[in-house]
């Protein structure tokens, strides 16, 4: 964070100093109760329900409290803490995040989607972080309450910041896009997820389209020319330059000629009358499709593509997305248990289709949480999915991974089924059908520690 001193953060949020000193510098800031205090010199917004341990919070002094409490709720203030009272937490947090925002004049990328957020997330930051630096979000820790630790994350030396928007409810990606206003927006593409929180697929595609007036607006949105769902999404109103991505015609950075490789996938890429050679590792169409993301964001933060491509191809696939090692017996085992959805099923599938030629393939299915009242009819698909295919073995895991099953018999499935309540008692089914040709993929929620546990146990040491 850009050390910020207290005497200037209380005429930002207009606050009265109840108590301690304000000509000290802040250095961290976090909401109370929801981030976890652990450094020094913190400012910390705390809401009028949250009960102070003020021992804690002068522990770790100096220590900015900001706060609508009533007065005779500061008296256990000690020493070590500084405490100013605003009318409106609600406001002074938000002035205080457009006041740090606004600090910061460098490229910053949005990235929604429901699957290959991390990923080109990742990428990005490869490419970028040879000669740049680049601060970013976590893993796939996308959560709106992640929003304010991961903002004053950026600082003086931070030249790009690329995040991923996590999505549970509506309204999600509107609240992180106030909190990083950035100037690229990426849509990797929409499928089916989270509709628990949306309602049906209608209201996932209405919040994942919250991007689009969360750009800032002589920003870029970044988007597939090719997704069926992110073509319903409405672009009327933005004022910004848009780029797409993809196969088609249509598509500003275009790939061709697609090709299954060593450890990953070759491609020819197209972009304004130039084409070039390119490679990134991970098996799938939807991987180049990641990878065209990535560079045309890198293309807008005018990095020369000459100089991005040959660093993608030095970008390693992200563990448990569709990571492939050598399995017991010989066989081999693709570990896809980073997350779970009918989209990320699907491209799985696809990558099956190519790769599993000629092997017994052996699909373990987990459940796939947050379909709401759409789950029997989504796991139903998967399951037509899996029995159009040569499929050797289908174990299902779990009670709603129960209907994948139930689905590929009554399709004609000639796959042998297995269904599992739990874990317990596929190792047995599994160990006499795993030898040289057999290709087992497994996939199951992020949630679910027995199903990462027991793919790597079936991969050999």
């Amino acid at each position: 964070m850009k050390s910020l001193q207290v005497k200037e953060i209380r005429g930002l949020i207009q606050g009265e100093l109840i108590s301690g000193s304000e000509l000290w510098y802040v250095r961290n800031a976090i909401y109370y109760k929801r981030h976890e205090l652990t450094t020094r010199n913190t400012l910390m917004f705390v809401s009028r329900s949250d009960s102070i341990n003020w021992q804690e919070i002068d522990n770790k002094g100096p220590s900015l409290v900001i706060t609508d409490k009533p007065k005779e709720e500061m008296k256990g203030a000690m020493s070590n803490t500084t405490v100013i009272k605003v009318k409106s937490l609600v406001q002074a947090y938000w002035g205080f995040m457009d006041y740090y925002r606004k600090l910061f004049h460098i490229p910053v990328v949005a990235i929604t989607g429901t699957c290959g957020k991390t990923t080109t997330k990742e990428m990005i930051k490869h490419i970028l972080s040879e000669d740049r630096n680049v601060h970013a979000s976590i893993s796939s820790k996308n959560e709106p309450r992640q929003s304010l630790p991961y903002l004053v994350g950026i600082n003086d030396r931070t030249e790009a910041a690329v995040f991923e928007l996590g999505l549970g409810n509506s309204g999600n990606i509107k609240h992180q896009c106030m909190i990083y206003q950035p100037t690229i927006g990426i849509i990797t593409n929409i499928g089916v997820h989270h509709l628990d929180g949306c309602g049906n697929l209608e209201g996932y595609i209405k919040a994942k389209s919250e991007i689009v007036d969360g750009v800032s607006k002589d920003g870029t949105l970044i988007i597939n020319a090719d997704d069926i769902n992110t073509k319903k999404v409405s672009l009327r109103n933005f004022k910004g330059k848009i780029i797409y991505f993809g196969s088609s015609q249509k598509s500003d950075f275009r790939a061709s000629d697609v090709k299954f490789t060593n450890k990953g996938m070759s491609f020819s890429f197209h972009f304004s009358n130039k084409t070039f050679k390119a490679f990134i590792s991970g098996y799938g169409e939807h991987q180049v499709y990641n990878a065209l993301a990535a560079l045309a964001a890198i293309h807008v933060m005018g990095m020369d593509l000459e100089d991005a491509i040959p660093r993608l191809a030095t970008f390693q696939n992200m563990t448990r997305h569709l990571e492939f090692s050598n399995g017991i017996g010989g066989s081999t085992i693709i570990d896809d248990t980073w997350t779970n959805n009918p989209t990320s099923v699907e491209a799985a599938l696809n990558v099956l289709d190519t790769i599993g030629v000629d092997k017994n393939v052996i699909l373990v299915l987990g459940d796939i949480n947050r379909l709401g009242n759409f789950e029997k009819k989504y796991h139903a698909e998967i399951g037509s999915l899996v029995a159009k295919r040569d499929i050797h073995s289908l174990i299902t895991i779990g009670s709603k991974a129960e209907e994948i099953a139930r689905k590929a018999i009554e399709d004609g499935t000639k796959a042998n089924v297995h269904i599992f309540k739990d874990i317990q008692g596929v190792m047995k089914v599994l160990q006499p059908k795993l030898d040289s040709q057999a290709i087992l993929l497994i996939k199951g929620p992020m949630s679910s520690r027995s199903m990462i546990d027991f793919a790597n146990s079936l991969k050999k040491e």
